[in-house]
């Protein structure tokens, strides 16, 4: 009798991030906050649907549209991206450093 090798299927993304609507988590919490927000403030005047369902639709879309075909955490990273120095000196004073001096 000869010994058999034991195979198991293994799902090919076992990394991959949840997705809901294809949104994901982050973007989703955004959303469901400016809904929260915008119905709290506006949410017994006469212009309820526009502002909380409108601003809402329209964020959603934005954020489906713009992220198509992007990676995952993209709008993080560029947000990153813009709002880091253009300019970095080599000679600059280091503001994060500490010396490592012993106390007796």
């Amino acid at each position: 009798m000869e010994d058999e090798i034991l195979t198991s299927s293994v799902p090919r993304a076992l990394d991959s991030k949840s997705k809901l609507f294809g949104f994901e988590l982050p973007d989703l919490l955004f959303i469901f906050a400016n809904l929260t927000l915008t119905n709290v403030i506006f949410g017994q005047t006469t212009f309820k649907y526009p502002l909380v369902w409108g601003s809402t639709v329209l964020i959603a879309a934005i954020l489906y549209f713009a992220k198509k075909g992007k990676p995952d955490g993209f709008l993080q990273h560029y947000g990153e991206y813009v709002f880091r120095p253009t300019h970095f000196s080599a000679g600059a004073k280091d503001l994060k450093f500490r010396p490592n001096v012993r106390r007796k």
